[in-house]
């Protein structure tokens, strides 16, 4: 009596569930509660900054467009300020102004340390010697008095961006040695040695064999220099050297502070802002250390 083979196969969903399973688990090391929690805050404030002015009313920045000093209301959620500004728009377009800061000076300053580190760890000798040499003079230099020296200087007759780019010219050399003292380490392993062997160049090299070990580490720190982005912009907003009449977190401090919001009663104009800037920082501080402990889950540090 013969057999026949497709009477005695696996159902078709049984012999699928093992494939399911695996790919379920490539990607479940990533989920952890913190990171969740980080990822919800800054979905849930991104989405909102950027959706929500498409139904501005009016620009907040222009001010008296209402009356001054209004209560909460339906109509005005967080009322006005003394400026005749609407508070919750005025607050929303600060929050995506400073996201959007964080991101641009983030995304440059990481490419920048990330190709001077990478090339500066592989390539090694000689020109190891003189990218480090410029690499310690930046981290050497102290941002903060600078960027208050310049923007004294700068003041009333630049862009908002501007203020990114000098953050970003000054502040990848930290970003760039941690990423070298990484390339430093693998630029011996085998399977560097068996891709020069093969032929690879020093760019594919770089792309395909050094960078995917440092990717977590780039990605932890892109986050990392969003909080430091829009931290800096702020402090430089409140003490008024920024684009003030540009709403960020930090213009929005600025004005409130200007026109003594605590002691003439508007304590939604400065606790609102405060609110938003801690809850943001929040879920980027929760959505670094979550990438940060998932990947060091990944290598089975932790």
């Amino acid at each position: 009596m013969s057999i026949d083979i497709k009477d005695t196969a696996m159902p078709a969903v049984l012999v699928s569930a093992p494939a399911r399973s695996k790919a379920r688990a490539s990607w479940l090391w990533l989920v952890n509660p913190r990171l969740a929690a980080g990822l919800a805050i800054l979905v849930v404030m991104g989405l909102g900054s950027f959706v929500l002015p498409l139904f501005a009313p009016a620009d907040p920045s222009v001010q008296a467009t209402y009356m001054r000093n209004l209560p909460m209301s339906p109509v005005h959620w967080l009322g006005t300020n003394a400026l005749g500004q609407d508070i919750f728009w005025f607050l929303v377009f600060a929050v995506r102004n400073s996201l959007m800061l964080g991101v641009l000076v983030a995304a440059g300053v990481t490419v920048i340390a990330t190709i001077v580190g990478l090339s500066a760890g592989y390539i090694g000798g000689r020109f190891e010697r003189i990218v480090m040499l410029f690499v310690d003079t930046f981290i050497t230099i102290p941002l903060l008095p600078i960027l208050i020296i310049l923007g004294a200087l700068i003041r009333g007759n630049t862009s908002f961006l501007t203020v990114g780019i000098i953050i970003m010219i000054f502040g990848w050399a930290w970003d760039a040695r941690t990423v070298r003292s990484m390339a430093l380490s693998l630029r011996e392993r085998e399977f560097i040695n068996m891709a020069r062997f093969s032929g690879a160049n020093t760019i594919q090299i770089l792309v395909r064999e050094v960078f995917p070990y440092v990717m977590a580490y780039t990605l932890v720190g892109f986050i990392n220099t969003i909080l430091f982005a829009i931290n800096l912009e702020a402090t430089l907003a409140v003490i008024g050297l920024s684009k003030i009449e540009v709403p960020t977190l930090g213009s929005i401090i600025f004005w409130a502070l200007n026109y003594n919001a605590l002691f003439t009663g508007q304590y939604v104009w400065i606790v609102a802002p405060i609110v938003a800037t801690v809850v943001l920082f929040l879920g980027l501080f929760l959505t670094s250390t979550g990438f940060n402990a998932a990947f060091a889950s990944k290598r089975g540090v932790s």
